[in-house]
């Protein structure tokens, strides 16, 4: 077995966020089209008309710079949405290795798309090689690219592990995300602490009772 505790695997460069180029050799009839660049003008333009309607000034000295403060950050906190997080997969090493591969406790960020609020937490990444095997970096990286898009996080979960079955034809994938979601602990029921946790087994880790045991008892050592 493999396990990694990133500890500051997040970062990446601006490269990292391009559009996707569908005519690209790695593209795929499964990925969605490009989407268009971020368009900051009109999120700011929504942010003051959202600060007048609750009764603030935008013209105000604070709040002066805010829409375009909250442009940007709408920007970075979804610019997944404009890249193919499987292409951090697309580099595999021919490797005889066929045991249980793990990252955990890999930290996120992403945004709610009830009520667009952050949920933050960590994933837990696991597969087991068919022959081939990726950099251990990539599976953190195709995790902190499928969060920045506004979403659930049972479909983030499925996502990530939809990723690497599909690039690693992988004879198992498990993921596991647990988070806290500020839409519960600021708002509504305000139950700060209350996590959430969710998972997607594919192979043999939901199908081999043994299998699945040995992921758990690793994620939880």
């Amino acid at each position: 077995m493999s396990i990694a505790f990133p500890e500051n695997i997040s970062g990446e460069s601006e490269g990292d966020y391009q559009c996707v180029n569908m005519n690209s050799e790695s593209s795929t009839s499964k990925r969605p089209a490009a989407l268009p660049e971020v368009d900051l003008d009109t999120i700011g333009g929504a942010v003051r008309t959202i600060l007048k309607a609750v009764g603030e000034d935008p013209d105000r000295d604070g709040l002066l710079e805010t829409p375009r403060r909250v442009a940007k950050m709408y920007a970075e906190m979804f610019g997944g949405l404009h890249a193919d997080p499987g292409r951090h997969l697309n580099v595999t090493f021919e490797e005889s290795y066929d045991e249980i591969v793990l990252v955990r406790d890999i930290e996120f960020t992403s945004m709610c798309e009830h009520h667009l609020l952050p949920f933050r937490g960590v994933a837990h990444v696991a597969y087991i090689p068919n022959g081939r095997v990726t950099g251990l970096s990539k599976l953190a990286r195709v995790v902190e690219e499928v969060s920045r898009r506004p979403q659930v996080q049972e479909r983030m979960t499925q996502t990530v592990a939809e990723l690497i079955e599909d690039r690693l034809g992988s004879s198992a994938v498990g993921v596991i995300v647990k988070t806290e979601h500020s839409c519960i602990s600021i708002r509504g029921i305000r139950k700060p602490g209350s996590m959430t946790v969710t998972s997607s087994m594919r192979g043999s880790f939901r199908n081999d009772p043994a299998s699945r045991a040995e992921l758990m008892s690793l994620i939880n050592q």
